[in-house]
């Protein structure tokens, strides 16, 4: 299991990019969250198979339809066993 942290920046807030993330994550057993922030952009943090989460992060690197993603920045993180994937809210 590997776990990243993920920030997303450009056109991300608006365009269903975290309800599109959920249903991602869903897809491919990912656990833990998302949230927009303050300054405009997306945060995740996310575990599961290395394979999974590389999937997931190409997928950030795209988005929903209507996301204009300008840069992707993924850091390591030790694991925190997330039990399922959620929206946060700020």
């Amino acid at each position: 299991m590997v776990h990243k942290k993920i920030i997303v920046t450009g056109n991300v807030q608006g365009v269903f990019f975290r309800q599109s993330a959920l249903q991602k994550a869903q897809e491919l057993d990912i656990k833990g969250w998302i949230r927009n922030d303050a300054a405009g952009t997306v945060t995740a943090s996310v575990e599961g198979s290395g394979e999974n989460v590389a999937l997931f992060i190409a997928w950030c690197r795209q988005g929903p339809q209507h996301a204009s993603v300008e840069n992707v920045i993924v850091e390591d993180r030790p694991p925190e066993h997330f039990y399922h994937f959620e929206i946060k809210r700020i």
